[in-house]
């Protein structure tokens, strides 16, 4: 799948709202070393920085698009290349931050109890996920691919819907000190009405969908996709479109 970090922070301050909020939790004191897994083209390795400014921050990306949009936002910070699932540094950091990417990694019973394992004593994993697969937007998503000519191309090209908060909080509780653990659904206020939904989602949950289409079945699903979400999302009088969006956190402390 290709990633467009020019896209993806088309909606940058609402992007970044949910790590500013996750990191305020963190209570790991003092911080010395921290590490962003699945860093994107910077904003919350950034958010990361301006919280514990005293820590030797690192980051990676698998996407080499968004390390080089990262490298180039943060030139003093070290940006790798390479996978969450098959990252090898063993630490110890101090806090392992990982904002809207793990909904993308399978395994979490396996990959959550070797992030703890990373962290010093005291140390925090901080984690948002998008938990919103039940969404019209992702619903939608769904449906347009099951109805066209591509359904069979496309069967398995939605992720899986997150497993609930009490798993993850079982998963956790016998490996952490403290396991903090919540769901927020955003309200986010588009201008541009129905269309920028689209826009928002062609950056992530659309990738998957669009990716193995030719340029004429990508306008075609386009189109489908943007008739069935004017009808979910209604633009509001002001030409503003309200985009609702469920996200899971959690904070394990060692």
């Amino acid at each position: 799948m290709t990633w467009s970090p020019a896209r993806y922070l088309t909606f940058e301050a609402e992007r970044t709202r949910p790590v500013v909020d996750l990191l305020a939790h963190v209570p790991t004191d003092p911080v010395r070393s921290a590490v962003d897994l699945g860093c994107g083209p910077g904003n919350s390795t950034e958010v990361l920085i301006r919280r514990f400014p005293g820590a030797r921050v690192t980051a990676l990306d698998s996407s080499p698009e968004m390390v080089a949009a990262a490298r180039a936002r943060l030139p003093d910070i070290d940006v790798a290349q390479d996978d969450v699932s098959r990252w090898q540094a063993t630490g110890p950091f101090d806090v392992i931050l990982s904002n809207a990417v793990l909904q993308w990694v399978p395994g979490h019973d396996v990959l959550l109890p070797a992030l703890v394992e990373r962290l010093a004593p005291g140390g925090s994993l901080a984690v948002q996920m998008p938990d919103n697969m039940a969404e019209p937007s992702h619903v939608l998503m769904r449906e347009t691919a099951a109805e066209g000519p591509w359904a069979d191309r496309l069967a398995g090209a939605a992720r899986a819907p997150l497993p609930p908060a009490a798993w993850y909080y079982q998963l956790l509780r016998n490996l952490a000190s403290r396991v903090d653990i919540w769901r927020t659904t955003y309200i986010h206020v588009l201008p541009g009405g129905p269309d920028a939904v689209v826009e928002w989602v062609k950056a992530t949950g659309l990738r998957p969908f669009l990716d193995p289409l030719s340029p004429g079945e990508r306008d075609d699903f386009l189109n489908r996709y943007r008739a069935k979400i004017a009808a979910a999302y209604p633009a509001l009088a002001d030409g503003t479109v309200l985009l609702p969006f469920p996200r899971l956190f959690m904070i394990a402390t060692r």
